[in-house]
């Protein structure tokens, strides 16, 4: 849940009783969100001007509430109030609640207005936008799984301990509603242990991991050492009963390190860098153990949280810490870091992103230099908040929390497997006019899947013809070319085990419209040899069923095509005979097209001419051979739709 997230670790917790001329305020400054909004809302409704702060307050208290829609609705207020003049945490959070209501191309817009001037951070954005992009189109390398054990509270922050998994959650049931924590109507937070699964990732039943020195608030996020021989987490600063505060009347949260013996903890100890002043919290060991990061909105930053490094020393306490920079932090929120194999693991709110908190992988040149932090995409990251990833890198596995939709409660912890990256390889070839050989620019290529039966991707020709797919390998694909006025054609591709070996002069191709018609008179005929009958029969004949094969093939690649049949007879017998026999002729050429699947609604008629429009001199009286006379006896296949 995003509002217990930000107020376990970085939004300090302020204490009942302050002075306050205004409810609202008072309401908004206890952390009492729901109140706070509802008291906002009636003085802006009956207010004659709008104050801004009463609007921007009233937008973090829906955005605390993780009510975006309407925290969305109160920033756009704002941001037209002030003309774009706006602070920059301020429109970390308008543009979250943008992207969380799915008004993607606003929160687009809002970003560029902002940085219009800082170019070296529109590189960055536009650097994370196009891998994000390019991610988006194509499958997810991840699979992910709700775990049994999620309950209807928060559940988050796993962490690897041998063969067991520690999480913090809200879950317990048995504290009594007056100890319960006042943002979120929850159980403070305690820490669980539960066996798991390495195949599935499911869990045992969790139960209580170091009960025994368990304090009446926080204790969350751990991380053990390399030998597991100390456990870090985070817990708020508090005498037995109550929660200590600063000379500001704030309570923060530290990070400790206890000694681990079998389900407990001890000798608990308070790291040297820790102070009321300000939070330190999600710890996370480096998988050398020689590090230990954290986030902490200590003075000095970059944003309303960072994350730091520090170097451990041999007794498990840790040396001062190191500010990762602003490749890494920004003036947003930076969590829940996570180290393995030369890759940090972070969630953002301001680094671009699908909306909410969003993991992202930034390589590491060294503990304090780092490559731009990239989205782990769609699978992994959602339209709300995505934190706390941990990674088993030999198993491709890992485990991260999310309150997405349809998941069991507030946070809920996923598991998930990486997939094989796919090895592609490349096909390439032209697409050609069969007639005159010349290239074919903009065809368009549709790529199926056929073990799949799946389309996957859409691709043209240049201008030259040529064209060039990157296919999954040792698969076999279905690739149809077409463009309009020409025939389609369709080609088998099949790659093999050679990823870095382009398979090339695959050359396909296309029969024009043109090159089937001709032209005769105002008409426009398929170009195709005369369907010939026997002198005084109607009967289609074999040789006349060849002919019929190129219609059959015209009006397969033109399926906007309908056609007009006209048949005609020589001059021998009467007219009106030949009139009679002429109809015969043309209905049984449209039978013979529909009972061969032509649909009889792209045929508009069939007629017979008889002897009106001979092709020669052969007409009453003229005495002619059989072949001249054969000439006549034809059908046409006139076209009155392309």
């Amino acid at each position: 849940m995003r509002k217990f997230l930000i107020l376990i670790l970085f939004i300090q917790l302020g204490l009942y009783g302050q002075n306050s001329s205004w409810k609202a305020d008072q309401y908004f400054e206890d952390f009492h969100f729901k109140e706070a909004a509802a008291m906002y809302e009636k003085s802006i409704a009956e207010a004659d001007a709008i104050d801004e702060i009463t609007l921007e307050r009233l937008g973090d208290s829906y955005f605390n509430l993780n009510d975006y829609q309407r925290a969305y609705k109160w920033y756009e207020e704002l941001y037209h109030l002030k003309h774009g003049d706006i602070k920059e945490s301020t429109l970390i959070k308008y543009v979250q609640s943008a992207r969380a209501s799915r008004k993607y191309d606003r929160a687009d817009k809002l970003i560029t207005e902002f940085y219009a001037d800082n170019y070296d951070r529109l590189e960055v954005i536009a650097t994370q936008k196009r891998h994000l992009d390019k991610i988006k189109e194509s499958d997810s390398l991840y699979k992910i799984y709700n775990l049994d054990i999620n309950t209807n509270k928060s559940d988050f922050a796993p962490a690897y301990h041998g063969d067991y998994l520690l999480f913090t959650s809200s879950r317990d049931t048995s504290v009594t509603k007056d100890r319960y924590y006042q943002w979120n109507n929850q159980p403070f937070l305690d820490l669980y242990i539960a066996e798991r699964n390495k195949q599935n990732g499911e869990l045992s039943k969790p139960k209580k991991f170091g009960a025994n020195t368990r304090t009446n608030f926080h204790d969350a996020t751990p991380s053990f050492s390399r030998d597991g021989k100390f456990v870090y987490f985070t817990r708020n600063y508090s005498s037995k009963k109550h929660l200590k505060a600063n000379n500001d009347g704030v309570s923060n949260i530290e990070i400790v390190r206890g000694y681990v013996s079998g389900n407990q903890i001890t000798n608990i100890e308070s790291l040297a860098f820790n102070d009321s002043d300000y939070s330190c919290g999600h710890p996370a060991v480096s998988a050398d153990g020689k590090y230990l990061y954290f986030v902490s909105d200590m003075p000095g930053g970059f944003g309303s949280s960072d994350i730091y490094v520090a170097e451990i020393f041999q007794d498990g306490m840790a040396d001062n810490p190191v500010n990762l920079g602003p490749t890494i932090n920004t003036a947003g929120r930076e969590m829940f870091p996570f180290v393995t194999d030369s890759v940090l693991y972070f969630s953002s709110d301001s680094h671009y992103g699908l909306g909410g908190l969003d993991v992202f992988s930034s390589v590491m040149t060294s503990n304090t230099t780092f490559e731009v932090p990239l989205n782990m995409g769609p699978a992994l990251n959602s339209n709300m908040d995505d934190f706390s990833m941990i990674l088993d890198p030999k198993e491709n596995t890992g485990y991260f929390a999310s309150n997405r939709s349809l998941g069991k409660g507030d946070d809920d912890i996923y598991f998930f497997k990486r997939k094989e990256p796919m090895q592609y390889q490349l096909f390439s070839g032209r697409v050609l006019d069969k007639k005159t050989e010349e290239p074919i620019a903009l065809a368009d290529i549709v790529v199926e899947d056929i073990l799949n039966d799946t389309v996957y991707t859409n691709a043209q020709s240049d201008q030259d013809g040529y064209y060039q797919l990157r296919l999954p390998f040792k698969r076999t694909h279905e690739l149809t070319f077409s463009k309009p006025q020409y025939t389609s054609e369709t080609l088998l591709a099949k790659t093999n085990d050679q990823p870095d070996k382009e398979l090339t002069d695959n050359n396909v191709y296309l029969t024009s419209l043109e090159s089937l018609t001709v032209k005769e008179g105002d008409l426009l005929k398929i170009d195709v040899d005369p369907i010939y009958f026997e002198y005084d029969k109607s009967d289609i004949t074999p040789k006349a069923e060849l002919a019929l094969e190129k219609v059959f093939y015209v009006l397969k690649e033109f399926p906007e095509m309908r056609i007009l049949i006209e048949s005609h007879t020589d001059s021998r017998g009467s007219d009106d005979y030949n009139l009679s026999l002429s109809n015969a002729r043309a209905e049984n050429t449209k039978r013979y097209l529909i009972a061969n699947g032509v649909d009889r609604s792209r045929i508009e008629g069939a007629r017979g001419f008889g002897e009106k429009r001979l092709l020669n001199k052969c007409s009453n009286g003229v005495k002619c051979s059989d072949g001249d006379h054969a000439l006549n006896r034809r059908s046409n296949f006139i076209i009155i739709q392309e």
